[in-house]
Formats: C-alpha cells, structure tokens, sequence
C-alpha cells in the first residue's frame, strides 16, 4: 500500500493551491521589482547631476509646466467647497454641544492635519500621475515597435526622472496651497472677519502643530509625494516589460498606489494619537 502511487483525485484537490502560489510568487516578484525601479528612479529625482546639463533642466520645467498648473484651481475649488461643508459641520455641532472651544482644534487636525496630505496625493495620482503612465507606456511601446526603443539608463534619466520630479512637486504644492486655504477658511468660519480672533486662533494651531506632531505631518507629506512620484511611473514600466495591457495595469497600478498611502496614512496616525 506504502509503494503505490497517489491516486488522481488528489490532483484536484492540489491545483487550486499550485495557482494561488504562483499567483503570490508573480505578484511578490512583480513587487519587488518595482520597489527596485522606484529606488532607482528616486536616487535619480534627488541626484544634483540629473539637472546638470541644460537638455536636462529644460526636459524638467516642461514636466513641471504641463504637470502642475492645470491641478492648481481644480482642487482648490474642491478643497473650499469641501472644506466649507466640513467646517459648518464640525463648529455648528461642537456650538450644539457647548465644545466651541474645541471646534478650531478638531478642523485643523481632521482637515489640515489628516485629510489635506491625502487628498492631494489622491488628486495628483488620479489626475495626473496615472495618465501619465498611460501615455508614457503607449509612447514607450510606439518606440519598441519603431526598434527605438531607449536603453534602461536613457529611460530613468531621461524620460521618468523629469516625470517623477514634477509630480512630487505638484503634490508638496497642493498640499502647501490647500492646507493655507483651509487654514483660512476655518478661521473666517469661526471668528468671521473680525481681527480679534487672531490671538486665540494662532495659539489654538500652535497647540496643535507641536514639534512631534509637525515632524510626523512632514514625513508623511514627503513620503506621500514620493510614492506619487515613483509608484505609478516604475509600476507602469515593470508591466510595460511584462507585456502586461495597458488597462489593466492602470488598475493595477491604482490599487497599489492607494494601499502604499493607506499604509502612510496609518502609520502617521498610529505616531500622532498612539
């Protein structure tokens, strides 16, 4: 009994398993390899000799010009809209409940604080980051199609370096504008247009801005930026060698750049409250 062979209706049972394992190994291999690709592309965005020469700087202002100026009204318009229904929210409930003295505090950590980071790394992915991919991947498969296809270090430095360095940019900037915005609007929704509101609300941001608090918000802003930068960009080149649709990379490449700043987001609230 010990000698005979196992019989077929084990192979059933085993083919389920062998699938779901060399789905978790392409998957974990696919992973690895971009995490490669974009510790690469980002050792290139933060080298000085990649804005050396003038072909270089001018490849980059292109970027920053075609990236950056159509993403700044757009959300903008969407954070003051947001930010107003929020604001009314958050103070006419703390009144309700007589926590007006908390009302700033609680806008400035929910919006600014938390949401704010977030939403403009959303913004910039959706908007531009994962076109972008888009469109540099169709461009990239013309030129492979042509025989012109660019060697590994002609396609990091100049073609995705100038990309990833615009994006990033953009999304410290969104960040930057919208955050001013919203601290703004919560002060005239709180104190009005009257001046003598300033001291109260300056010492209520202070008291919520403290140093730990600051570092955490400016780690997770430049690590947000960062994975807008390189995820998409090394993602959509991984698939490209992969031969991988265009489709179904962007969907791929969507749903990891959304638990990269799940992961970023958590980890930034586990620092400031735990």
């Amino acid at each position: 009994m010990s000698g005979r062979p196992l019989g077929p209706s084990v192979n059933p049972l085993l083919a389920p398993l062998r699938r779901w394992h060399q789905r978790l190994r392409a998957a974990l291999l696919g992973a690895w390899q971009v995490l490669l690709l974009a510790a690469e592309l980002l050792v290139l965005v933060l080298h000085p000799a990649t804005y050396r020469t003038a072909a270089q700087r001018q490849r980059l202002m292109r970027q920053l010009v075609q990236v950056v100026p159509p993403l700044i009204w757009p959300l903008l318009v969407v954070t003051a809209l947001l930010g107003l229904v929020l604001i009314r929210i958050v103070v006419t409930t703390a009144q309700q409940y007589g926590l007006s003295q908390y009302a700033l505090e609680v806008v400035v950590r929910t919006l600014v604080l938390e949401l704010i980071p977030l939403g403009a790394a959303l913004f910039v992915a959706v908007r531009a980051a994962l076109p972008m991919s888009q469109a540099w991947r169709r461009h990239l498969v013309g030129l492979s199609r042509q025989g012109r296809a660019p060697s590994h270090a002609q396609l990091l430095m100049g073609e995705l370096a100038p990309r990833a360095f615009a994006l990033g940019f953009a999304v410290l900037l969104l960040c930057g504008l919208a955050g001013t915005l919203m601290l703004g609007l919560s002060y005239l929704s709180v104190y009005g247009l009257s001046p003598w509101g300033w001291p109260f609300y300056t010492e209520a941001v202070g008291g919520v801005f403290t140093p730990a608090v600051t570092l955490i918000f400016v780690l997770k802003t430049l690590a947000m930026a960062t994975a807008v930068a390189v995820v998409p960009l090394a993602g959509g080149a991984w698939a490209h060698t992969q031969g991988e649709p265009l489709r179904r990379s962007d969907m791929a490449e969507l749903a990891r750049l959304s638990l990269v700043l799940l992961a970023l987001q958590t980890a930034s609230l586990v620092g400031n409250y735990y």
